[in-house]
């Protein structure tokens, strides 16, 4: 089931393919498939956000739980969704909120979050599949084991990054940035349980302020405008 790691990251994930778990993660995920349980996001898919967004280019940490469990949502960058998606999940439209109130950035009409990770935000969940309509149903496989590796080899890189870790889950991950040259934003996580918590956080300011201060270029959080539909064909919403 595992999909080779994308090139940028595959030397320094080197030590990770050749561990028990790593093989045990492998193992299991062929099980759910052969018992024929859909496993989200697909294959292709599983490793976007180290696809998107190299070691050498990441200056924000985005770390988020586990996919989301509703087929055709899940897409490997946590929070986002594909373009096409509609209604929103509720904690990104809760994302959404507090953008414009922060920056006075409106809603970009789509869920998709690709140009985020782009622009050099590493959006990682902490497990990377999910059974499909199950929530947290691959928490505690070897997932954890190898995105905390991650975060190490982020952590130990020569340029200052922010992370970004919103609720307690992710909190709890503050132990693995050591380096000084690291900055940490922390705040309530999104979700409609505790979006009151979240909401006036004002932590995209507070990330490019950040990242100003440890002179490196801001993050540029506009999104590109919702394509549209006509006839069968995609259009760009600026030719419609």
């Amino acid at each position: 089931m595992l999909p080779k790691l994308p090139a940028g990251w595959r030397e320094r994930l080197r030590d990770v393919t050749g561990q028990a778990w790593w093989r045990e993660l492998d193992a299991f995920l062929d099980a759910e498939e052969a018992a024929g349980r859909e496993i989200l996001p697909g294959r292709k898919d599983v490793f976007n956000a180290l696809r998107l967004t190299p070691p050498d280019a990441v200056k924000v940490v985005l770390l988020g739980q586990d996919p989301y469990p509703t087929p055709g949502h899940a897409h490997g960058l946590c929070f986002s969704v594909p373009m096409d998606v509609r209604p929103l999940p509720r904690s990104l439209r809760n994302i959404y909120q507090e953008l414009q109130a922060d920056l006075g950035l409106p809603p970009a009409g789509h869920g998709c979050l690709e140009s985020w990770a782009r622009n050099g935000i590493l959006m990682l969940n902490t497990v990377l599949t999910v059974r499909a309509g199950e929530a947290n149903s691959h928490k505690d496989r070897g997932w954890e084991n190898f995105t905390d590796r991650v975060l190490e080899i982020v952590n130990a890189g020569p340029r200052p990054v922010v992370f970004v870790l919103w609720g307690r889950q992710a909190q709890a991950k503050r132990a693995l940035v050591t380096n000084p040259l690291h900055r940490v934003v922390e705040c309530a996580h999104p979700s409609p349980l505790s979006a009151r918590l979240f909401f006036s956080c004002r932590c995209f300011s507070a990330v490019n302020r950040l990242l100003v201060e440890a002179g490196r270029e801001p993050v540029d959080w506009r999104l590109p405008p919702a394509p549209v539909f006509r006839k069968g064909e995609l259009f760009a919403d600026s030719d419609a």
